[in-house]
């Protein structure tokens, strides 16, 4: 906590990323710590009245990178998300909770899926864009999709059977279907990294009221 007040109080730095989880002896005062952190530095949305901005839809703080991520990439290639049916599956507080909202902010028809829901592939196939970031491999196959859809694949899985990282997405079983597909290395991982750089930009310019 003193470390996180040193830093809050020194003008050269503009944005903090906190890895968690937190070493064992500190889990139990995560909130506490997290909270420490001046929400304008907090890059990576972790501190309470960031969430609260972001659930607003108010510019406090900012929102976690990878769900800005997710958003970024519909942006870019054009996407509007207003009124379209989308199916999250996960419902983790780091991506998929917090996706959910950046899309209802945006008026998009959210349907989050998580461990206990029922009939997952059939609300996923029957999604226009679906968002998989449950973490598991090979979760999301070709019973899951339809044609015309879009498919943002955010789990990073390590995949012995290519001894490197793959998504929750069977790609090759996937891809031949769906109209748009990001890939995993290289598709939501690369975005995440540009959000935490445009955020600490944006938490710099603030600083400077620029």
């Amino acid at each position: 906590i003193a470390t996180i007040e040193q830093v809050n109080a020194d003008d050269s730095i503009h944005g903090v990323l906190m890895f968690r989880p937190l070493p064992v002896h500190l889990r139990d005062d995560e909130v506490e710590i997290c909270n420490r952190l001046d929400p304008r530095k907090d890059v990576d949305g972790i501190t309470d009245l960031s969430s609260a901005g972001m659930y607003m839809n108010k510019p406090l703080g900012f929102p976690p990178c990878t769900p800005s991520a997710v958003v970024e990439i519909l942006d870019h290639y054009g996407i509007d998300v207003t009124g379209k049916d989308i199916c999250i599956i996960g419902m983790s507080r780091v991506v998929g909770m917090p996706a959910a909202v950046l899309l209802m902010n945006r008026n998009a028809t959210v349907n989050v899926c998580h461990i206990l829901s029922h009939d997952v592939q059939e609300k996923a196939a029957r999604a226009e864009i679906i968002v998989s970031a449950a973490g598991k491999l090979g979760l999301v196959g070709a019973g899951h999709v339809s044609p015309g859809q879009i498919v943002i694949d955010v789990g990073m899985n390590w995949d012995p059977a290519k001894n490197g990282m793959s998504g929750d997405v069977a790609y090759a079983d996937v891809e031949p279907i769906v109209d748009m597909i990001t890939p995993v290395p290289g598709g939501v991982g690369p975005m995440t990294i540009t959000m935490l750089l445009q955020n600490t930009l944006t938490a710099s310019k603030l600083h400077h009221n620029l």
